[in-house]
Parts: structure tokens; C-alpha cells; sequence
């Protein structure tokens, strides 16, 4: 279905933690947002089989189930959603122009942009196999991890930070990197170096991951002689970055060198005046459900005494 107006006072695009959580608040705030649901409808979580981190599932929930109960809590206070993808934007005009990939477009005194980031893939099939993750603060307390042997997939501080957290859960923990030398911080590979159940494959690329359900084990390829070897593991944690969704705006929004939008903390307001930024998008850190909620509520809020100040109410 297309958006059942040409105007909005704020247009959401994006429809993951931040996405629908900015839509409930602007929604309660009787500003009428619409939701553009983007190519991946409920981002990240979608993906996510059990979530046991987020406040208030006391046994856990599924990813897809948490996203649902989202959409429908935002749409009980009046939150239009379309099935769509925004091509490109206009923020010269006033109002801001949308266009979408159905050939619709919109216009929209304000903005929120919750279009998540993707985790970088290792590019081989079996990486979809029960028992990989790219999250070990969302993942790595679970029972399927818990007194296994692990391997950690990645060079820089993200592949650092992993391995010493999953070392509370896991028996050892192997780090998988194609060169000796590393990306990380001076302190986070001291950091790892000096813990006792780390260990390290070094000049090695993960070439398969075996076992479904669950992983037994992978294949490792030298980098150097282009020999194979297999490796015994439990869970397998790629840790070699992450790609905000960002392309649409480049060139129109401030961002950093890979690609985040860069927002005036403590608001969520980004370098043109109306928009707003919240979640994974502009959150390069901690990437977790619960923040990026909590940054879709400041980016309504943020949305709302813009509008207010501009004489648009609710």
C-alpha cells in the first residue's frame, strides 16, 4: 500500500528498535508519523532467534516476535507504515522530499533516520549456520556457548572487546585473524594478549564452518601457503565491522570515514536542521536493541520541540 498522504509532519525511516520506537513516541505526541520499513523490515533482530537482554521479556523473546510487538504498540497510538524503500532525499527543500522505490514520494517537515547497520559478512554460505552470531554481548551468555571453545573472527578492538567478554562464558576462546598484525588499540590487544583462555590463529582465514544445527568446527586456510586445516569450535563470533546504511546520504549529512551519521550529542539532531538521527545508524559503540530504543525515543522527543519551536504542533 502506498502512504495515504503526500505530507507528514515526521516521517521515520527505518523500522528496527529506533525506527519504531521513535514512531510510538511521535505517534503519542499526536504528530501522525509514518514509518518507511526500509529492504530489511525490523533490522537487525530479525535474524536473532533469542533475545534475553532486552527489558521486560523476562524468559527472552524472538527477534521477529519483539519487532512485531513494536510495530503494533506504535501503531495503536496512530503510526502509518508502508513496505517501501526511501531512494533518495531532498533536504534542501522545505518541506524535506522522500522518494520512494514504489515511485511514490512524500514530503515531511522532519525526519528521523533509524536505517540500522549491517554486520560485515565473511562471505561463505555456511556463516548462516545456528551457533554463528555476530554479537557477543547479545549472544555469548547463552546456554549453546556457555563451556564451549570458541572462535572469534576479526583483528581490530570489536574482535578484542568479543573475545574477552566470551572468555566469562566460554572454556577457550580462539582468535582467527589473516595477518600478524592487528587494527586493534595498543590496550585492548594488550588487554587479550595477557588473558589466559585466549589463543590465537594468526595468518588464517575461516574457509567453512561446519555442523547444523549448531557448530562442531571450522576450516582455516594459511594465508600464506594456502594450506587447510580443521579446527574444533562450538560457536563462531565475527567480529570484522560493521556498514551503517548510509549511501542515500552522503553528501547530505555529515558522517564519519566509514560511514555513521554524526549526530550533536546529547541530542539526536544531525548537521541539517529537522533531521534526526538515532540507533545503529549513528551508533558505532554499543549497537544493542535497548540503546538503540532509547535513542529512537530522544530522536522523537528531539523531532517534537523542533516542530514546536517551528510553530508545527501535535
Amino acid at each position: 500500500m502506498p502512504p495515504t498522504r503526500l505530507h507528514y509532519r515526521v516521517a521515520i525511516i527505518g523500522s528496527g528498535p529506533a525506527g519504531w520506537t521513535a514512531a510510538l513516541y511521535a505517534s503519542r505526541a499526536d504528530l501522525e508519523p509514518i514509518v518507511i520499513e526500509g529492504k530489511d523490515p525490523g533490522g537487525q533482530l530479525m535474524t536473532t532467534t533469542e533475545v534475553e537482554n532486552y527489558p521486560g521479556f523476562v524468559k527472552g523473546i524472538d527477534g521477529p516476535e519483539m519487532m512485531e510487538v513494536f510495530r503494533q504498540q506504535a501503531e495503536r497510538f496512530g503510526t502509518e507504515s508502508v513496505f517501501d524503500v526511501v531512494t533518495d532525499v531532498d533536504f534542501e527543500a522545505r518541506p524535506f522530499r522522500l522518494t520512494l522505490d514504489s515511485g511514490s514520494m512524500l514530503t515531511a517537515d522532519a525526519v528521523i533516520i533509524a536505517t540500522g547497520a549491517t554486520a560485515k559478512a565473511l562471505g561463505i554460505p555456511s556463516e548462516k549456520t545456528p551457533g554463528v552470531s555476530a554479537c557477543a554481548v547479545c549472544d555469548g551468555a547463552l546456554p549453546v556457548y556457555r563451556g564451549k571453545e570458541l572462535v572469534v573472527v576479526g583483528g581490530g578492538d570489536t574482535a578484542m572487546e568479543e573475545a574477552t567478554f566470551l572468555t566469562r562464558f566460554a572454556s577457550k576462546v580462539t582468535i582467527v585473524h589473516r595477518r600478524e598484525e592487528f587494527r586493534a588499540s595498543r590496550i585492548m590487544l594488550d588487554r587479550a594478549r595477557a588473558n589466559p583462555k585466549i589463543h590465537w590463529k594468526l595468518n588464517s582465514v575461516v574457509d567453512e564452518i561446519h555442523g547444523n544445527p549448531g557448530v562442531t568446527g571450522v576450516t582455516l586456510r594459511d594465508t600464506r601457503t594456502g594450506k587447510t586445516s580443521e579446527f574444533p569450535a562450538g560457536g563462531v563470533f565475527v567480529a570484522i565491522g560493521h556498514l551503517p546504511k548510509t549511501d542515500i546520504f552522503r553528501g547530505k549529512l555529515d558522517m564519519n570515514e566509514v560511514g555513521y551519521l554524526k549526530v550533536q550529542h546529547p541530542s539526536t539532531r544531525t548537521s541539517v536542521e529537522g533531521v534526526f538521527a538515532a540507533g545503529d545508524v549513528a551508533d558505532p559503540t554499543y549497537r544493542q536493541a535497548v540503546s538503540a530504543a532509547g535513542e529512537g525515543c530522544k530522536a522523537a522527543i528531539d523531532a517534537e520541540r523542533w516542530l514546536a519551536s517551528h510553530g508545527i504542533h501535535g
